[in-house]
């Protein structure tokens, strides 16, 4: 049977080749996948359709596996990914904006019996969010508007909590 690190390996190779059917192959069916403050998934379909909208939105995407530490059931993967928000559809309900991203991120996967039973994914979505456009560049006039804004609500908050007590 192969080892947790093989496992990881051949899981992130499929990625990096955007072959979902290779990557929903190494997943124990009915098993799930958290994205942090992206996604719940649960294997195979909605990982298949999540990465398949993925692949579509980002056609030249390009993952790479930096590193992989392992025990018997568990492996941390650091990683990064390229890509270009140019193709058909949406992802995460943003349609392309035609912005080039780089990305890094760390997931942790438990494996059991030569299949993968979890993978909790993190990495930084505010990152993505101002790559791709929905969401200003830090430190811009709309980023600095933005923030200007929700301290003037949280102030206005503060003042009602004052006024009812």
């Amino acid at each position: 049977m192969p080892s947790t690190a093989e496992i990881a390996e051949q899981y992130f190779a499929a990625v990096g080749r955007q072959d979902i059917k290779g990557m929903t192959d190494c997943w124990q069916p009915g098993k799930r996948s958290r994205i942090l403050g992206l996604a719940e998934l649960q294997a195979p379909e909605e990982i298949a359709e999540w990465f398949g909208n993925l692949f579509r939105a980002f056609p030249d995407f390009k993952f790479e596996v930096e590193k992989i530490i392992s025990d018997e059931n568990m492996a941390a993967i650091h990683w990064s990914a390229k890509g270009t928000f140019d193709g058909l559809g949406t992802f995460e309900g943003f349609k392309p904006t035609g912005a080039r991203v780089a990305i890094e991120g760390i997931d942790v996967i438990k494996v059991e019996d030569g299949k993968i039973q979890s993978l909790v994914a993190a990495m930084n979505g505010l990152d993505l969010a101002r790559q791709i456009g929905a969401v200003p560049p830090a430190g811009s006039a709309p980023d600095k508007a933005l923030a200007a804004a929700f301290n003037a609500k949280t102030a206005l908050v503060e003042q009602v909590k004052k006024l009812r007590s």
